[in-house]
C-alpha cells in the first residue's frame, strides 16, 4: 500500500498485524502544509517510533519541546507534533509504530498513559540536558 501527498510519499507494508511504514520526505516537506490539510487535525495526533535511514527531521510538540533527528537515529515521538525536512537531503524514515493510527481518513487511536508517562520523562531529561549546557 503506497500514498503521496505533496513533498512525500508513504509505503506501508502488513505483516501478520502489524503495518510498518517507509516514507520518503523531500527538502520543503512539512506536516503542517504537506498533511493537515488532508488529517485536518490542528497538529499530527499520531504517535511514531522511527529509525531515521537518511537526513534530518525536526519535531515541534504542541506544548514547545522541539527534538531533532538525524541519520541512525531512534525516535520516539508522541501525538501532537508538527515536523519538517531540515535541509537539502531527503528524510527517508521506517515507522514502526505510527502506521497502524495513521489513516487519512479516520481519527488516530490514541495510546495509553504509560507511553505518555515515558515521553513526559524524555522531555524532563532534555530539559535539564538544556540547562546543564
Amino acid at each position: 500500500e503506497a500514498w503521496t501527498f505533496p513533498r512525500g510519499t508513504l509505503e506501508m507494508l502488513h505483516i501478520e498485524g502489524a503495518i510498518i511504514g517507509r516514507a520518503t520526505y523531500e527538502p520543503g516537506w512539512k506536516w503542517s502544509t504537506s498533511v493537515q490539510p488532508i488529517a485536518k487535525t490542528k497538529s499530527c495526533e499520531v504517535s511514531h517510533f522511527k529509525y531515521i535511514i537518511s537526513g534530518t527531521l525536526k519535531f515541534l510538540m504542541d506544548d514547545g519541546l522541539e527534538l531533532t533527528c538525524k541519520t541512525g537515529d531512534v525516535c520516539v515521538i508522541p501525538g501532537g507534533h508538527d515536523s519538517w525536512v531540515v535541509g537539502d537531503e531527503p528524510v527517508v524514515v521506517v515507522d514502526f509504530q505510527g502506521m497502524k493510527d495513521y489513516t487519512l481518513n479516520e481519527q488516530p487511536v490514541r495510546h495509553n498513559n504509560a507511553f505518555y508517562d515515558r515521553m513526559e520523562t524524555l522531555r524532563n531529561l532534555k530539559k535539564r540536558e538544556s540547562y546543564a549546557r
